[in-house]
């Protein structure tokens, strides 16, 4: 009896560590994002610089839409509400509703990209692009960047849906993977409202 109360303690500390084995990953992920935060706010500051040098061009005034980005907001902030809904349903070990909601959040994210795609080629076909001004070379770094970002946190959202489909139930190591695409989408949605309101909000004004 003496013997089995000393190794039980060890025997739990033993299958809490086998329990989170995976924590390190999503521990690594987070200090990924921090390398993210620093080169987002690199660019950041390279649009705060530039954001008045027009070289004789259009102003931000002149050239956003706030409709059209509204919608663009609207869309990116509904798909982390969507991811949550997905998130939830993995906690619950519900894998077919987990796949409807990443499927849900995967159009909406593929609707984002496409309005902005359709901002970029509209802005070029009149003569604003990249090369017109420093100004615009700094926005469509910056919200480039951000939406080269989003079709990553799609093209994983995909690999993890496949990955997913099977007779199989959602073990710990596709938990952990879950939750890394959560945090960097949520990541996304965050970057997207300091654009908006840093680039589009404050250019019309």
């Amino acid at each position: 009896m003496a013997h089995e109360a000393t190794m039980s303690p060890l025997a739990h500390a033993d299958d809490h560590h086998g329990e989170h084995h995976e924590s390190p990953n999503v521990f690594g992920f987070w200090l990924y994002l921090m390398t993210d935060c620093v080169l987002f706010g690199s660019i950041f500051a390279a649009f705060a610089v530039l954001r008045n040098q027009f070289a004789g061009g259009p102003s931000g005034k002149e050239l956003f839409d706030l409709t059209n980005v509204g919608i663009e907001t609207a869309i990116l902030l509904f798909s982390s509400i969507t991811y949550g809904f997905a998130s939830l349903n993995a906690l619950a070990k519900n894998k077919k509703m987990v796949l409807l909601w990443l499927a849900v959040t995967f159009v909406l994210g593929v609707s984002f990209v496409g309005l902005e795609l359709n901002e970029f080629s509209s802005m070029i076909a009149e003569g604003n692009g990249p090369d017109r001004s420093a100004f615009l070379s700094a926005f469509f770094t910056l919200v480039g960047t951000h939406g080269l970002h989003v079709t990553c946190g799609l093209i994983w959202m995909a690999v993890l849906m496949v990955q997913m489909m099977g007779p199989q139930d959602l073990s710990e190591r596709m938990m952990n993977k879950l939750a890394c695409l959560s945090l960097f989408w949520h990541f996304l949605d965050i970057v997207w409202i300091c654009v908006f309101s840093f680039v589009y909000l404050a250019g019309v004004m």
